[in-house]
């Protein structure tokens, strides 16, 4: 019984997590980890750090203009 509320629970959490954004950056090394082959043509080899990529991600979502009108 605590055994299935204890995965309950962190079913929850990890759903909270991924509607936030905030396994986003494990999200994105889990992707590149599995097409690396298609990263390869990229100017770095490498994924980028955990800085880097939040800057980026938070840079697309808020600059220019984000309006209907």
């Amino acid at each position: 019984m605590i055994k299935k509320i204890k995965n309950a629970c962190q079913t929850i959490c990890n759903n909270i997590r991924q509607l936030s954004g905030d396994d986003a950056y494990e999200r994105y090394l889990a992707h590149f980890s599995e097409h690396q082959k298609l990263h390869e043509e990229e100017i770095t080899k490498s994924p980028l750090s955990r800085k880097a990529f939040f800057k980026q991600w938070q840079d697309s979502k808020w600059k220019g203009i984000k309006r209907c009108c």
